[in-house]
């Protein structure tokens, strides 16, 4: 499944791509935009723009409101009505959403803190942006905070 977010849920596209989704983001993007991009590559349209979900759905695009005002709340409600389920080990970019591939360590050598270095063993990079990503100490709050939207719990993290 493949999203697209309105500039209203920016964080969530984050935890999105985090979970393993294709998750585009457009922070100042008319309407009309919207809805063409999300028709034209046959994406989910994700707002909390009332107005927004009926003209999407006028024009035959699958459109959900996004009614909680957390992103754990957004991910609980994708979870239950479209049946999500999330895998960090399958992480887009959270920052440009492109998929993030297996680096050696001699690939992020100098670019990352060399106490992280010398500690992590296994790195991940972006090809389209450069970010470099490791499962640090915040590794087990990410997998508890999608496993938990996926079962509908309340107790998430925080990025």
């Amino acid at each position: 499944m493949r999203f697209l977010v309105d500039g209203m849920l920016g964080s969530l596209s984050r935890w999105l791509r985090i979970g393993g989704y294709d998750a585009e983001y457009r922070r100042d993007r008319p309407d009309d935009e919207l809805i063409e991009e999300a028709k034209m590559e046959d994406r989910v349209l994700l707002t909390r723009d009332e107005v927004l979900v009926r003209r999407a759905r006028k024009r035959g695009v699958k459109v959900i409101y996004v009614k909680g005002i957390s992103d754990e709340d957004g991910l609980n409600q994708l979870a239950g009505e479209l049946n999500l389920t999330f895998d960090p080990t399958s992480s887009r970019c959270p920052k440009c959403n492109h998929m993030v591939s297996k680096a050696t360590r001699g690939d992020v050598k100098n670019r990352v803190p060399e106490g992280t270095f010398r500690v992590v063993k296994e790195y991940w990079i972006c090809p389209q942006c450069g970010g470099i990503y490791w499962r640090g100490s915040h590794w087990p709050r990410i997998v508890e905070t999608l496993n938990s939207a996926a079962r509908g719990s309340a107790s998430f993290g925080r990025l």
